[in-house]
């Protein structure tokens, strides 16, 4: 059932907005008129590009913050997040942990569908639309609902991921992806993402030990992906974030998960307040 469902999503999302240049085009338009035009009083989570609304004097409403968690396989994100997350709400924040893919329950089967081994004939593009599908859901059911209640919310990989593997990774077209990410979000986009770096054999190195001890679902089908293609993820990460040093922390991933938590922690304090200040 969720295999079905889930390509049920892709065809329909490549019919409708990538085998139709005039829909594409109003696309375009729509995601353009809502980052030129915000109604709901979101700041940082528009696009870098559009200008800020102007606060009228009966909105008190303080908006989230979305923090993006990056790397390439076995960097620790998952590991990171749980322990940040611990740390900020002994602070008194009001903290989401979510994950793509996933993070509700239609984007899990999608999931399921994405990672699992078994599906190695599965085409670039229709990887790339099941991704914006899950997303799309994910943005609607969890992402923008939890920021619009002022909460923080930490999420394992976003659009940048796609823009890496699909993008750089896939080496399908960027402008295409953008597009559909632009389309998913609708106008959503994180305040600062933490990119975990480091060397791509310790980091395989680490999934591969970290799958042989799983007993849940396969999900390893990137982890089966060559060499080159990892390094072609990592490069395309480390270009992301030189081409946009205002959002991106860096962080040396290698070492003890308490060593690279004290990094996280020094680096995210030109973030995020202390509670009582925020």
């Amino acid at each position: 059932m969720a295999s079905r469902y889930a390509f049920l999503l892709a065809s329909l999302t490549a019919l409708f907005i990538m085998g139709h240049s005039e829909l594409n085009r109003e696309i375009k338009q729509a995601v353009k008129k809502q980052t030129m035009e915000p109604t709901d009083g979101t700041f940082q989570h528009l696009t870098k590009d559009a200008p800020q609304k102007t606060a009228t004097p009966q909105t008190t409403e303080v908006m989230g913050l979305f923090i993006t968690f990056e790397g390439i396989e076995g960097c620790g994100k998952t590991t990171q997040i749980r322990r940040l997350a611990a740390a900020l709400r002994q602070q008194g924040h009001d903290i989401i942990e979510t994950r793509e893919p996933g993070g509700c329950d239609i984007a899990d089967q999608i999931r399921a569908v994405l990672l699992d081994a078994k599906n190695s004939r599965m085409t670039s593009p229709a990887e790339l639309l099941l991704y914006a599908a899950a997303r799309a859901q994910h943005v609607a059911e969890v992402i923008r609902p939890a920021l619009d209640a002022g909460k923080t919310v930490l999420c394992d990989r976003f659009c940048d991921a796609t823009l890496a593997y699909q993008g750089y990774g896939r080496q399908l077209d960027i402008n295409q992806i953008t597009t559909l990410n632009d389309y998913a979000c609708q106008g959503v986009r994180p305040d600062a993402t933490l990119l975990l770096d480091l060397p791509v054999e310790i980091g395989l190195g680490r999934a591969r030990q970290r799958n042989e001890q799983h007993t849940g679902p396969n999900e390893d089908r990137f982890e089966q992906e060559s060499l080159n293609f990892h390094q072609r993820i990592r490069q395309a990460y480390l270009r992301l974030a030189k081409d946009e040093p205002q959002r991106f922390l860096t962080i040396d991933a290698q070492g003890s998960p308490q060593t690279v938590a004290e990094r996280i922690a020094s680096a995210i304090t030109s973030v995020i307040q202390p509670a009582d200040q925020s």
